[in-house]
């Protein structure tokens, strides 16, 4: 006997349905193991502050940077990084940071004319990172000694949700790559673990001005404040941008300018992880995902019923069986 597309929609039905709680389940599997993963994951809780004693950092002072692009090319040595140079296949000048660049010196001009400023751009390595929160998996982490916050590839799924959480716009996708990386300055942690003999990032080591140092937070917001104390009105409203921006960062700022001129936005002093807590509790062992599973399921039922009680009844006064 042929089966009818009322049929045939009905017995697909009574499969989807174990197929979508099944999906339900297979979705919460990640969490779970995550949850479970080892003890590196486990040290490298959400919330767990470094120590700003031991956390490390850079200082950039924007008033002492020359725009020698230095610690451009030193970052791509130490890094391994092919340079970028698709501008005009000489220069390495890339208009803003990306899985060849960890690392970037740019000019901010007045529309005038009559100002300016050279401003470095990398990772702000912030104290509680929006961007290792917003990853579900883990592939983002905080060292739990010097807070430097770095990718972890075996847990990356090219989500790319740390782009969306970053208010800085740091993390760089690696678009053209069968297996694609994120990419931002981690500090030149991996070169300096391997060669002993590296104490520093690139960055520092070459600076000739020293306009970008290296050390520890606490260390250097004092030097910060040094500076800013030893000549009140030369750095924009005697601030030191990361104290406090974001929850604070671990990479300072000292600027002429104003410092969204410099492509630091004003983020306010909350941290990115704390503003978004309740929607990070709703996707908390995938509650909301599973939530709304439930409920498209439960509202497909419950429209399938009523259109087969529909028919039922068409079919009692017509005498015809329904084709649909």
């Amino acid at each position: 006997m042929a089966m009818t597309r009322r049929e045939a929609f009905k017995t697909l039905a009574k499969g989807t349905l174990p197929v979508l709680a099944a999906g339900c389940v297979s979705t919460a599997l990640p969490t779970a193991a995550r949850a479970a993963d080892d003890n590196e994951l486990e040290s490298n809780s959400k919330y767990r502050k470094v120590d700003e004693a031991h956390a490390l950092g850079l200082l950039y002072d924007a008033t002492k940077c020359v725009g020698c692009k230095s610690c451009m090319v030193k970052c791509s040595e130490y890094n391994e990084l092919k340079p970028d140079t698709r501008v005009d296949g000489i220069h390495q000048a890339p208009p803003s940071l990306n899985y060849f660049t960890k690392n970037l010196i740019k000019l901010y001009r007045s529309d005038d004319g009559s100002d300016h400023s050279y401003f470095k751009q990398q990772c702000m390595h912030c104290i509680d990172p929006g961007c290792m929160n917003a990853c579900m998996f883990g592939g983002l982490r905080k060292d739990e000694e010097t807070g430097v916050v770095w990718w972890y590839g075996p847990k990356c799924v090219g989500c790319r949700y740390c782009q969306i959480a970053c208010p800085f716009h740091i993390p760089a996708f690696q678009w053209d790559g069968f297996n694609p990386k994120i990419v931002k300055c981690e500090l030149c942690r991996t070169p300096m673990q391997k060669d002993p003999s590296k104490k520093e990032p690139g960055c520092t080591k070459v600076c000739p001005t020293n306009a970008v140092i290296y050390g520890t937070r606490k260390d250097l917001l004092a030097e910060a404040k040094r500076r800013v104390a030893a000549a009140p009105g030369k750095y924009y409203q005697d601030k030191v941008y990361g104290e406090h921006d974001a929850g604070g960062t671990q990479v300072l700022y000292l600027s002429r300018v104003g410092y969204d001129k410099i492509g630091l936005p004003d983020v306010g002093e909350a941290s990115i992880p704390s503003t978004l807590k309740y929607s990070h509790m709703a996707y908390k062992w995938m509650v909301l995902p599973l939530l709304l599973y439930g409920t498209m399921v439960a509202l497909a039922s419950k429209n399938f019923a009523h259109h087969s009680h529909h028919l039922v009844e068409e079919q009692k006064e017509t005498g015809l069986r329904p084709q649909l």
